[in-house]
């Protein structure tokens, strides 16, 4: 083969412009691939005795540091800090929902927001697929409470989201967001969340698969009724016990881990009775840590699973460990 060197200038025009072409080709081949930015779907497994709990994420709403009551702003700054969470433009907080899988039941604890709050949450009935279930397959949902990021996903338009479940709240949050005259002399900045409760419940209550209990109740077996009111006039947590263990899922006793584990006396102003808020908080914090409970927090960050140590001021989160549903356990 001649030299390039002795080649016609086309000639080796041509053979540089191929050379070149190969040698980009070649790299092309071996560049990193494009990013991935889809997240792993949002549920977790947790087993406590015979029963698996699956958490659920619906999504997040940032919530501002400013609704905070009881604490300077620059105390709460440095709370969030320390914590390495920042209030830019409201604290990422987590919207959860959990399933409860017993021997012959299973039970939904809030429902999550739908299309009620915006894009960012609306998540939980395609993580209930992504966890190998159906909502037809959903016997009953307990409600922590009626505010619309835990009654909302009960419906999509008109229709029941869970067609086979039974809906299940406390007749004290029913008397209140389920009242048209309560409705009436709300605010009007408020009147908004009785609209999105009652049509929430709508379908359910129209087929009488609405249902309340009073504090202490057990609505399903297995299901215990903690009353804890102070956020909603009717706020309630649930306590499931298998073979010596418990979970309290606990609704919205928490809205800010990185502020109100420390400072269980700061409030947030979404609380229909502040002080009754903080009252309780205290108390749940108190029990939960000395019996050391397994926590399902709908706000806390997702799985929202862990438990709460007591520290020299305030609490702490402990958060659970990956693990697999181990049959030892």
């Amino acid at each position: 083969m001649k030299s390039l060197a002795f080649a016609p200038q086309a000639t080796r025009r041509l053979v540089r412009a191929a050379l070149a072409s190969l040698m980009f080709a070649s790299l092309a081949a071996t560049a990193a691939p494009a990013q991935v930015k889809e997240q792993v779907p949002g549920f977790y497994r947790q087993q406590v005795g015979d029963v698996v709990v699956t958490a659920l994420y619906d999504g997040y709403i940032d919530i501002g540091s400013k609704l905070l009551k009881g604490m300077q702003a620059k105390d709460l700054q440095s709370l969030m800090a320390r914590m390495f969470v920042v209030d830019k433009n409201g604290v990422q907080t987590a919207v959860n929902g959990f399933l409860v899988h017993t021997q012959d039941k299973l039970v939904l604890v809030d429902a999550g927001a739908a299309q009620c709050f915006g894009p960012t949450m609306g998540g939980l009935v395609n993580n209930i697929r992504a966890a190998g279930y159906k909502p037809e397959d959903v016997d009953a949902v307990l409600l922590t409470h009626l505010h619309p990021d835990h009654a909302c996903g009960l419906t999509q338009g008109t229709t029941a989201v869970f067609p086979n479940a039974t809906v299940w709240a406390s007749q004290k949050d029913a008397d209140y967001w389920l009242s048209e005259a309560v409705a009436q002399q709300a605010p009007a900045d408020n009147k908004p969340f009785f609209k999105m409760a009652q049509d929430a419940v709508a379908p359910y209550k129209a087929k009488g698969a609405l249902h309340t209990y009073a504090d202490g109740a057990q609505p399903l077996p297995g299901f215990s009724v903690l009353g804890t009111p102070g956020h909603t006039p009717g706020h309630s947590s649930y306590l499931v016990t298998s073979k010596g263990q418990t979970l309290l899922l606990w609704g919205d006793i928490v809205h800010s881990h990185s502020v109100q584990m420390a400072h269980p006396e700061v409030s947030i102003e979404f609380d229909s009775d502040q002080q009754q808020a903080i009252k309780t908080r205290k108390a749940v914090f108190a029990q939960a840590a000395a019996k050391g409970w397994l926590i399902a927090g709908a706000h806390m960050p997702f799985p929202g699973l862990g438990h709460i140590r007591k520290d020299a001021r305030g609490y702490s989160w402990v958060p659970v460990e990956y693990s697999p549903i181990r049959a030892d356990r």
